[in-house]
């Protein structure tokens, strides 16, 4: 059910995964793993390619559209499953621990004969990696916490993934007959960073073509539960779908309970009981007499509880229920409030897309202004050079206007290195419109330090944002040990903005962290660090994040006209 180009990038990283795996050649498996990447971020949809068309896909080569051919048509890579019958499955578990890799996860496999993770964490403790080739005592503790991190997941799926798993299945339950609503429920309509189980939600009078509908579904695997009210299913992609269905009638009451979350139901319940009345996902019921005074909308359970509609985003038992009743809850920030991206890649370094092509897709979104922030030289993979920075710059200058009314900003994403330093000196950032500075290495570095070299970086004239603030990577990698109330005072005192980025992978800042920074007085910029054209769609993810941390769009810099936000970027 995973979009096809996203399906097709992971057969073609597991094959480069595989190929290393093996013992086969590093350049070959490096080139399929670049053939992922560019098809992941590809525009297009492959299935509506050709065989010329697959070509003109950046890094993809004859042999790698012959394979992605063959996956189209025949639902196969037939070297692909040669591979996978010499790697033992469990070996693929360990390749896909954080920090592991195939390389790793080959050495480990031959020289100790590992191949599950118990015994790799077993081993680690054992210090019997230490004397491993390319390996060590470092690596022992990294594939440690590399293991931990995995396990601290528990199998939950990211935001989009689920995303475009549940608007797909409502969808397609949408049009069974008989079905009157269909729509989302549980963590995923509050929007959260990772999902567990997708709850959907259906109301129709007749229960019965939709549980058939949901179990006959092709991404069906199994049916774990099945019966006139609920029916449960996995999916081929290992996630569990649990589809309810109510009377038409008892829709909003039905929609409040099975989006929770536990502990806004919970306030909400004990609110009715000091009223004299009972909720349940039935409705709202007088406990004297059974009268049923509320069931068909959300909104009616909500004033019948004498509080406003609360977005599903707030609903987490943070002072929302009490903010309604003062008349004080926020009025939340909305994609549609979003001018502009202001953290955005190019193929100048290690994006997918031309410069052309991601001005084009910026453009069509409607934006009023559009950032260009490709990476600086200290990110020494990227290859970055004065004077390709500085060409970058005309021609951005050139194309501005020719894209409707937006406007281009042309920016750089600075390496923060480990004292607060950040690539280029005064003279050479004065020339960029804006500059956003992130961490991109010595992420274990102790709490003093991380701290101490934000702080500097906030205090760095020409750093306008800080991004991916944490640095962590959902399910990978955690996030540094920094002394965030310090680092939000210091982004105050200096008018620096702090990032909500909205990859999936990345959502960082995070909704409690938000919380927190807003009490200080701190700006946002909700962008997509986008390194593809489909990366731009993921700012709904950001904007859902900055939402759960009740953010305003008074708060987010790229919600301002454009002389707002240039009047910022000059004083910050």
């Amino acid at each position: 059910m995973a979009r096809l180009n996203d399906e097709v990038a992971a057969l073609l990283q597991e094959y480069a995964d595989l190929i290393l795996l093996t013992g086969g050649d590093a350049y070959r498996a490096r080139s399929y793993e670049k053939a992922a990447r560019a098809v992941g971020g590809y525009h297009q949809d492959l299935a509506q390619l050709d065989a010329a068309g697959l070509l003109e896909i950046p890094g993809v080569g004859k042999s790698t559209a012959q394979k992605i051919t063959e996956y189209l048509t025949h639902g196969r890579i037939a070297t692909l499953e040669q591979l996978r019958a010499k790697v033992p499955p469990c070996l693929r578990k360990i390749m896909a621990i954080p920090t592991v890799g195939p390389k790793k996860a080959a050495i480990i496999y031959r020289e100790l004969g590992i191949a599950t993770v118990d015994e790799l964490l077993a081993a680690t403790r054992d210090e019997r990696l230490n004397d491993l080739p390319r390996l060590g005592p470092r690596t022992a503790e990294n594939i440690r916490h590399g293991i931990e991190q995995l396990r601290q997941g528990g199998g939950r799926t990211l935001l989009n993934a689920a995303t475009e798993l549940a608007e797909e299945l409502v969808a397609q339950l949408a049009e069974v007959p008989g079905c009157v609503r269909c729509g989302c429920a549980g963590s995923l309509r509050r929007l959260r960073e990772t999902v567990g189980d997708l709850d959907i939600l259906a109301a129709a009078k007749d229960s019965a073509p939709l549980m058939a509908a949901l179990k006959a579904l092709p991404g069906t695997a199994e049916v774990l539960v099945s019966g006139p009210t609920k029916t449960s299913i996995r999916t081929t992609d290992g996630l569990q779908v649990d589809l309810r269905v109510v009377p038409p009638e008892d829709w909003g009451a039905a929609l409040v309970y099975f989006t929770g979350s536990k502990a806004h139901n919970i306030k909400l319940r004990a609110r009715a009981v000091k009223a004299g009345l009972k909720l349940s996902e039935y409705g709202l019921f007088e406990v004297a007499g059974g009268r049923k005074l509320a069931s068909r909308t959300e909104l009616e359970i909500y004033q019948a509880l004498g509080l406003p509609w609360i977005p599903p985003t707030l609903r987490e038992d943070r002072g929302e229920i009490e903010a309604g009743l003062g008349g004080e809850l926020p009025d939340l920030v909305t994609e549609r409030e979003v001018r502009g991206d202001l953290h955005t890649h190019t193929d100048l370094t290690d994006g997918l897309a031309t410069l052309a092509d991601m001005l084009a897709a910026a453009a069509e979104r409607g934006y009023a202004y559009y950032a260009v922030t490709d990476h600086a030289p200290d990110l020494s993979m990227q290859r970055m050079t004065d004077e390709k920075m500085l060409a970058q710059r005309e021609r951005l200058r050139e194309l501005d206007g020719h894209f409707g009314k937006m406007r281009l900003l042309h920016g750089t994403e600075l390496n923060i290195g480990p004292d607060g330093d950040v690539d280029w000196p005064p003279e050479f950032l004065a020339g960029f419109d804006l500059c956003v500075a992130s961490i991109h290495s010595h992420f274990r570095a102790d709490r003093a330090e991380q701290t101490r070299r934000l702080v500097r970086a906030c205090e760095n004239p020409y750093v306008h944002i800080i991004g991916h603030p944490t640095t962590r990577l959902l399910g990978r990698r955690p996030p540094i040990d920094v002394d965030l109330d310090a680092l939000y005072a210091a982004c105050a005192r200096t008018g620096t903005a702090l990032e909500v980025n909205s990859s999936p992978e990345r959502l960082d800042l995070n909704d409690e962290q938000l919380l927190a920074a807003r009490r200080h007085g701190v700006r946002f910029a909700v962008n997509t660090d986008a390194h593809s054209i489909p990366h731009l769609a993921n700012l709904r993810y950001g904007i859902g994040t900055a939402q759960r941390g009740w953010l305003t769009s008074d708060e987010i810099i790229n919600t301002w006209p454009l002389t707002r936000l240039r009047r910022f970027l000059r004083h910050a």
